[in-house]
């Protein structure tokens, strides 16, 4: 049965909006700062080796993040199918726009890895010209390569997990992930408990073994909770071709732009590689403090996605419309006043990191910058989150292609590689198109030409819809 076009609203909620934006943005927040408290301790732990450690893994972890431009793009496709089937209740479009999801994520995972275990030395030469970096890095990625299609199974449950509104699984699944990681990055990077001292090495086997954890515990409670979807394997493979084409068809935009992207950012990490080795080090030291923002932004991008594409699946488009623009608005505060303290926090932050002379100016330079951008950027992003929840997939799309390619990365190369400029004029160059953006993302935010629904239900109640 397909409902009605529900009527507006005469006034917004905010008692009943905040406590919804809560129950998904913190758990998620949550999650998403103890996989950061961990990596920044890797770095602590990583930086009592030597600053050429800390660059070369930061340098691999450049790696990872490419591999996460070409996954994420199914992500936030199947994101935009799991919310919307979950809002009106279509148990078999959840079951099988999942498996559609999980199989394209894991065949980028798996060539990842691969790549990561049989090439490394040709990605080590592709980010640095560094030949100190390079081996450490190598000795790295030949292990860490088994980590990578565990990330990416990990992730696609817990997109399911958070869509289906139980944010508390994957939580968790996190939760021991970083204890075993931190645990074991102690006796095996420095050969405690009759281990030997792997050094770099360790600290890959033991993000490895924090993989298998979080699947173990993410797949237990799953099965304990009787989730309807997790688990459901039988059912997540029966497709037909007009699931198929309309999946394709929404994520390709979503794909095309995360690949990219992450082409565009590895092009900036050439650049950066090519830096000297106090700011390489420094690169690697602020990419986990970034991680840090973004581990609180990806709380309200979720929250955003799902709270979104749930009332729009579900044919409530006026309260999707309200709801989006007020949890933009929420997120830059937000990120506002966490950039704000890692300023003011700064000095205990970088040297706990390894961060001295030279490479700590540079990293505090980087901190600075990030803090003006991160505020625009941040609403960018959850702007575009938004606008994919609710099955337009290609605005912003277009314009982070577009910008990135005919502003950013040459700015950026001509910067770097052409004249030469210091490194923190290099990074400035990095954010120099975010302004713009912000501004045309705003006006399509308000014009409402965003909600595109993928259910019968958010399809009739868009007939004859204004914002």
């Amino acid at each position: 049965m397909i409902r009605t076009r529900k009527k507006r609203k005469t006034d917004f909620s905010w008692r009943d909006f905040l406590p919804r934006v809560a129950v998904i943005a913190i758990p998620v927040a949550l999650q998403n700062l103890m996989t950061t408290t961990g990596s920044m301790i890797d770095t602590m732990m990583i930086a009592s080796l030597g600053q050429q450690e800390v660059g070369a893994v930061g340098l691999c972890a450049q790696f990872s993040s490419l591999m996460f431009s070409g996954y994420w793009g199914f992500v936030g496709g199947g994101m935009m199918f799991f919310s919307q089937f979950w809002g009106a209740g279509d148990d078999d479009g959840i079951n099988r726009s999942y498996g559609l999801t999980l199989v394209c994520m894991m065949a980028v995972g798996t060539a990842f890895g691969m790549t990561a275990v049989l090439h490394p030395e040709w990605i080590m030469r592709l980010y640095t010209d560094k030949e100190s970096i390079r081996r450490i890095g190598t000795e790295y990625l030949r292990i860490i390569g088994f980590a990578y299609p565990m990330m990416v199974l990990s992730m696609a449950m817990a997109s399911l997990l958070r869509c289906t509104e139980r944010v508390r699984i994957p939580l968790y699944g996190s939760a021991a992930a970083v204890a075993a990681n931190i645990g074991m990055n102690w006796v095996l990077i420095f050969g405690h408990l009759g281990f030997p001292a792997l050094g770099v090495r360790g600290a890959a086997l033991a993000t490895v073994i924090a993989q298998l954890v979080n699947l173990a515990v993410v797949v237990i409670l799953a099965w304990r909770t009787r989730h309807p979807y997790l688990l459901a394997v039988k059912r997540h493979f029966r497709w037909d071709g007009s699931l198929v084409r309309a999946y394709f068809i929404k994520c390709f935009p979503i794909i095309m732009n995360e690949v990219m992207i992450g082409l565009g950012n590895m092009v900036i990490n050439i650049v950066l590689g090519r830096q000297p080795e106090e700011a390489i080090a420094a690169v690697a030291v602020f990419r986990t403090l970034e991680g840090l923002i973004i581990g609180f932004f990806a709380g309200f991008s979720n929250a955003s996605s799902i709270l979104v594409g749930k009332e729009v699946g579900a044919g409530y488009i006026d309260l999707a419309y309200d709801r989006a623009w007020r949890l933009i608005y929420l997120c830059q505060g937000f990120i506002g006043s966490i950039c704000g303290l890692l300023v003011l926090f700064h000095t205990p932050i970088l040297s706990a990191m390894g961060m001295h002379g030279e490479s700590f100016r540079i990293a505090f330079g980087f901190l600075c910058i990030y803090a003006a951008a991160a505020l625009i950027r941040m609403g960018n992003w959850v702007q575009n989150d938004t606008f994919r929840a609710a099955g337009d997939a290609a605005y912003g799309t277009i314009l982070e292609i577009v910008f990135m390619w005919v502003m950013v990365i040459p700015c950026v190369w001509t910067a770097g590689m052409v004249f030469h400029w210091p490194t923190l004029a290099v990074f400035v160059c990095c954010y120099v198109d975010e302004p713009i953006r912000y501004v045309l993302m705003q006006v399509h935010l308000f014009r409402g030409k965003w909600i595109k629904p993928v259910t019968e239900e958010g399809k009739a109640a868009m007939i004859g819809w204004k914002p």
